[in-house]
């Protein structure tokens, strides 16, 4: 391929990701991005939840390669790490989706969003313990994040069978954001934990 090829090349591929990302952005903006899925709950870990993971998509292949192409080149790209993550993601590819959030994780390590994010990803592959060590690193960022301890209630119920955890999450949740969207569920959560703690007994 001549120089002038490998230009135009360049040119198409960074275009076609500047335009994703713009309408990645202003998904993630208008939806509060992948943190905001109602229920973390993979079919490898608990089967009974897995209806509740969100709807998948279709991956754009070219898009995708496009984003690869540009990490291949520029490895310290947040916006196509998490384009190319968000991408895999959203067509339920949740396990190729983790290393890319890893990387724009290590890249942006304050961004709760991405971390929270990742640990849904970790989730939804299976990996309960790594997706609760995750949403620590979220909470260390911001220990009131909503999203957050929701998902931390979920994994700690459906994943480590450990509802008095998901109990302190979901009170946690309520007690700092009583405005919080889905503060009904989360008090039906709470009661359905409480009665299998009892039942323990």
């Amino acid at each position: 391929m001549s120089y002038g090829s490998e230009r135009t090349y360049d040119w198409i591929v960074y275009t076609i990701a500047a335009l994703s990302v713009g309408l990645l952005g202003g998904y993630i903006m208008a939806a509060g991005g992948r943190s905001a899925d109602p229920a973390p709950a993979p079919a490898a870990v608990a089967p009974a939840a897995a209806a509740q993971a969100p709807a998948a998509t279709v991956a754009d292949d070219g898009t995708l390669n496009a984003y690869r192409d540009i990490l291949a080149r520029d490895p310290k790209n947040l916006q196509a790490a998490v384009g190319a993550a968000n991408l895999l993601y959203d067509a339920r590819r949740y396990a190729e989706a983790v290393p890319y959030y890893q990387q724009a994780f290590a890249l942006s390590p304050r961004d709760i969003n991405i971390s929270t994010d990742l640990g849904t990803a970790l989730w939804y592959s299976g990996r309960p313990d790594e997706a609760l060590a995750q949403y620590d690193r979220s909470l260390a960022t911001d220990p009131t994040h909503a999203q957050t301890l929701f998902n931390v209630g979920i994994v700690q119920s459906d994943g480590k069978h450990d509802p008095a955890a998901a109990i302190r999450a979901w009170e946690k949740l309520l007690a700092t954001s009583p405005g919080y969207h889905d503060a009904a569920r989360v008090r039906s959560l709470i009661a359905g934990a409480r009665q299998k703690t009892q039942a323990a007994f």
